[in-house]
């Protein structure tokens, strides 16, 4: 299913030249739409919203990994309906393990939930970053992701992957 995934986007960072060493990291990404609302992630730490997922578990296949990561994260119930939307990639600096950069793959799949949410099982990082999970208009999350790229220069790479795919769903999925 992942090797016939489109590719959205792929990037490579301005710090990579010329890498030696390259890791690899394989994530999901939930993208639960209802009309305009869609369900996401906001970290208060970085004051930004983002869809839904994480790192595979080691031997664990992605849709088990996509599922579980939507239910950690957000607490929503009954995640079914999954489909294949397409793969972020991206090559960024890496200073761990002895590489000096790691690939960055970010698979994107739709998929529908109740809107009800249940109580989510947060890891301890994600609870000191003030993770919270909530429905909101996809038009606001994007304007407030813009803003804060407007205003913090050195946001990072997350930020702009994540804006980067809520414009494309905007335009996509949801009818404005």
């Amino acid at each position: 299913m992942i090797n016939q995934m489109p590719i959205l986007r792929s990037t490579i960072h301005p710090d990579v030249t010329a890498p030696r060493n390259t890791d690899q990291r394989i994530s999901t990404r939930g993208i639960i739409t209802q009309g305009e609302e869609i369900l996401l992630i906001f970290t208060a730490r970085y004051h930004d919203y983002s869809l839904p997922g994480g790192g595979l578990h080691e031997d664990e296949d992605i849709i088990t990994g996509l599922i579980r990561e939507v239910e950690e994260e957000t607490g929503a119930e009954n995640i079914n309906n999954i489909v294949a939307y397409g793969c972020y990639e991206e090559l960024r600096p890496w200073y761990k393990g002895g590489f000096d950069s790691i690939k960055m793959l970010s698979y994107c799949f739709t998929c529908d939930a109740n809107k009800q949410l249940g109580t989510p099982r947060l890891e301890e990082n994600e609870i000191k970053n003030g993770v919270s999970a909530l429905w909101i208009n996809i038009h606001e999350a994007i304007a407030h992701n813009l803003e804060v790229i407007a205003s913090h220069p050195r946001a990072g790479l997350s930020i702009e992957r994540e804006t980067y795919l809520l414009q494309k769903i905007a335009k996509g999925i949801v009818k404005k």
